[in-house]
Formats: structure tokens, C-alpha cells, sequence
């Protein structure tokens, strides 16, 4: 128990040094909102163009990986969506944003700095290659599937230009996309650039966790509890165990299946918000999602960690 503590306390520490400081008012909602903006339009995106940029494409994009993580992801997606319509009579623009929480799990904030912390960076090659795929995927499951649901009733022929148009104005699809063209091109970057991509890159996770403590300050749940509990439970448990149970039916490596399962774990990302906000939909489900499943990801990520190979 004590060395699963000191794994995940430390991340979680910085997360709740960040709600401190914002609830005592040591951090303005200004700086919080201006530190996000820092560390989502320019330092994560920076980690990604690093790490996919020097990625062993053969060795770590393994397709059996993704289909098991990808997998779990849709179905978090289609059970969040079809819950929210069926069981809690949620409107379709409602129940597409309660979908997309159960199917965007935070990755990189969580994922990347507690996988490193269990099992060392060079355990992180299969993170990578999930989150390569990460964000585009799910914004473009999310977004297309937003904009049909609006569309119905009228032509559809904008959808196509809507989805690209919120797709490649994303700075986290950049940096991934970058990083695809210099590693394929094999495009060799100056060393005087990596250095300062990578001085960006050692600011990225710390920052980004405090700034999502003071982030998280701001979304109290009110209301819609029996929503946000099942997408929890969504996120934190079915995501996972199907992800496990795919993996081991496909004979994933241990290094991959820890990789795909753990962060297959993590509380939904602050994304699910950003991508709610961009649509008025479901708010405040996706904020309390956000809030709920980070903490009881601290028991949840324990009981993973625990059995996992």
C-alpha cells in the first residue's frame, strides 16, 4: 500500500496544492485560466511533437493496443450517450456530451505522470501512442456526432467543414500532428530547438496539474448526481475492464496492457467540459465528472495498480 501511495499522492499533492491555492485565493481564477491556456495551447502540445516526434512508430503503434483502449473508449461513449437519453430522458445534445465524458479519459495529465511513477519513462512508449490518437479521435467521434445530432432535420453537408475546421484549430492535434510529420519525414530538428522544447516539456506536466487543481475549484457539483456517478463509474471501472479484458484475450505484452489499462483508468479530462461549453450542453455534469472522478480516481487507481502484471 505504501508504494502505491507514493506513486499516486504525488501527482494528486500538486493537483490539490492548485484547488488550495485557488480556494484561499493565492491564485487568482485569472492566473488559473491563464496558466491552462499556457500548458493546453503550448507546453502539452510541445510534450506530444516531442514524443511522437523521437517515437519508435514500428515498435510502439501496436494495432491490437488501440483496438483494445479504442474499444473501451466507444463503448464509454455509447453507454454514456444512450443512458443519458434512455435512462435519466437527457436531450440528444445532452446525452452526446454525457458520452463524450465517458469516453475522454485524461491521459495526459494523470495517464503519462502516474504511469511514469509505477513503472519508469521508458514504460511510457505505449501512452504515447494512445494519446497520439487520442485527442483527434474522440473530438472527431464527439464533434461528428454533435453536429449530426444538430443537423437532423436539415442538410448536413456543413458537418464536414464544422468537424475540420474544430479539429485542426485544436493546438493538441497540432502538436500530434507535427510530431507524425518529423518522425515520418524523418525531418532532422536543430538542437537548439529540442532544447528549448524540451525546457517547455519539463514545465508541461507539473504546471498543467497545479493549473487543474485551481480548475477544479471552480466546478462544484450541484444536482444530476445519479448522472454523474454512473459516468464515473463508466470511466473508472467498465473503460478499464474491457480494455483489460481485450488486452489479455489479444496477448498484449505486460508493459502494453499496464500502459492501455492505467490509462484507460483515469478520471475524464478537462476536456469534457471544454468540449460541453463549446456545444451549452450538460455543463454541469461534465464539470462534476471532472471533479468527482479525479478524486475517486485516487482509490480506483490504487485497486488498478494493485493486481495489475
Amino acid at each position: 500500500m505504501q508504494a502505491l501511495l507514493d506513486v499516486i499522492l504525488p501527482v494528486f499533492l500538486i493537483i490539490g496544492f492548485g484547488y488550495v491555492a485557488r480556494w484561499r485565493n493565492l491564485f487568482t481564477d485569472e492566473w488559473v485560466v491563464g496558466l491552462t491556456k499556457f500548458t493546453q495551447g503550448f507546453a502539452i502540445p510541445c510534450l506530444l511533437f516531442r514524443a511522437i516526434s523521437t517515437l519508435d512508430l514500428q515498435v510502439s503503434f501496436q494495432p491490437a493496443l488501440l483496438f483494445a483502449f479504442y474499444t473501451g473508449a466507444i463503448s464509454g461513449f455509447l453507454i454514456g450517450l444512450v443512458s443519458a437519453r434512455c435512462l435519466f430522458k437527457r436531450s440528444w445534445e445532452d446525452s452526446v456530451a454525457i458520452g463524450f465524458v465517458g469516453l475522454f479519459s485524461n491521459t495526459v495529465l494523470l495517464g503519462l505522470p502516474i504511469t511514469e511513477r509505477a513503472y519508469g519513462v521508458d514504460a511510457l512508449a505505449s501512452n504515447f501512442a494512445i494519446i497520439a490518437f487520442h485527442t483527434p479521435f474522440c473530438y472527431f467521434l464527439g464533434i461528428t456526432t454533435m453536429e449530426f445530432i444538430k443537423a437532423r432535420g436539415e442538410p448536413v453537408s456543413h458537418v464536414p467543414v464544422k468537424v475540420a475546421k474544430a479539429m485542426f484549430s485544436n493546438a493538441l492535434i497540432i502538436g500530434v500532428g507535427l510530431g507524425f510529420i518529423v518522425n515520418l519525414l524523418n525531418i532532422s530538428v536543430p538542437v537548439v530547438v529540442t532544447d528549448a522544447i524540451d525546457m517547455m516539456v519539463r514545465a508541461a506536466l507539473p504546471a498543467a496539474l497545479f493549473g487543474l487543481g485551481g480548475t477544479l475549484f471552480r466546478y462544484r457539483p450541484e444536482g444530476d448526481m445519479p448522472t454523474i456517478f454512473l459516468i464515473c463509474f463508466v470511466s473508472l471501472v467498465v473503460h478499464p475492464v474491457i480494455v483489460l479484458t481485450l488486452s489479455h484475450l489479444m496477448n498484449l505484452s505486460d508493459a502494453a496492457v499496464r500502459s492501455a489499462v492505467l490509462t484507460a483508468a483515469m478520471a475524464p479530462g478537462i476536456n469534457v467540459y471544454i468540449f460541453a461549453s463549446m456545444y451549452g450542453a450538460a455543463q454541469r455534469v461534465a464539470a462534476s465528472s471532472v471533479l468527482i472522478g479525479t478524486a475517486l480516481s485516487v482509490l480506483t487507481i490504487s485497486v488498478w495498480l494493485s493486481f495489475l502484471p
